[in-house]
């Protein structure tokens, strides 16, 4: 029996509860095996992907920051140009996402504010279905327009119209090259070991 005059043991408000335990209480409820690490990073997976969350506190708000890192798998282009302008696709081409090459890994990363008093579950889900999109996204822009360039005919995705042409990179825009058009070339994931992405439609690669 318990102690009747014991406190009882009530969770604390939003506000006072910090925003690393609501994260990890939304990734239980989304079932996606959260683990918190040593430095306050919490990882988990979603779509056989492992994805994680860092936490940066402030005095009025905190920010989430929803990221990932893949290692660049052999069959995409080795240039680094070629793949910072994959970068700069989905930098300029996906709302809130941002895209970078770091030590030969691409990272792509979601910051949101949340409130002291906010749940951050429907965030959580938007920014993962967004690093989703972008993953495939860049890998597909860069093997498809790094082929166009060299001449080739680019890979497209499976049922694409007749006649579809990769465009540009955002960063040259239509001039860059003649007859660029706005369809989107094929698609895939980047790393090496695991399974290709797959979100729910794709992101397009024009502005």
């Amino acid at each position: 029996m318990s102690d009747p005059t014991s406190l009882p043991n009530f969770p604390p408000p939003p506000q006072e509860h910090p925003l690393t335990g609501r994260v990890l209480d939304a990734l239980q409820d989304l079932q996606m095996s959260p683990n918190l690490d040593k430095a306050g990073d919490v990882s988990f997976e979603v779509q056989n992907q492992k994805l994680f969350v860092k936490v940066i506190e402030g005095e009025q708000f905190d920010i989430m920051r929803v990221f990932g890192q893949w290692q660049i798998a052999s069959s995409v282009p080795d240039e680094m140009l070629t793949r910072l302008n994959g970068c700069n696709d989905v930098t300029l081409g996906v709302n809130l996402v941002k895209a970078g090459i770091a030590s030969g890994n691409l990272v792509l990363a979601v910051e949101q504010i949340i409130a002291r008093a906010e749940q951050p579950k429907p965030k959580i889900q938007i920014a993962t279905g967004l690093l989703l999109q972008a993953l495939q996204l860049w890998h597909r822009n860069v093997v498809a327009k790094s082929q166009a360039e060299q001449g080739l005919e680019p890979e497209l995705p499976e049922g694409a119209p007749e006649g579809t042409e990769v465009g540009p990179w955002l960063s040259v825009g239509p001039q860059g090259r003649s007859g660029g058009g706005q369809g989107a070339p094929g698609g895939g994931g980047v790393g090496e070991d695991t399974p290709d992405a797959s979100g729910e439609g794709s992101p397009r690669d024009d502005a």
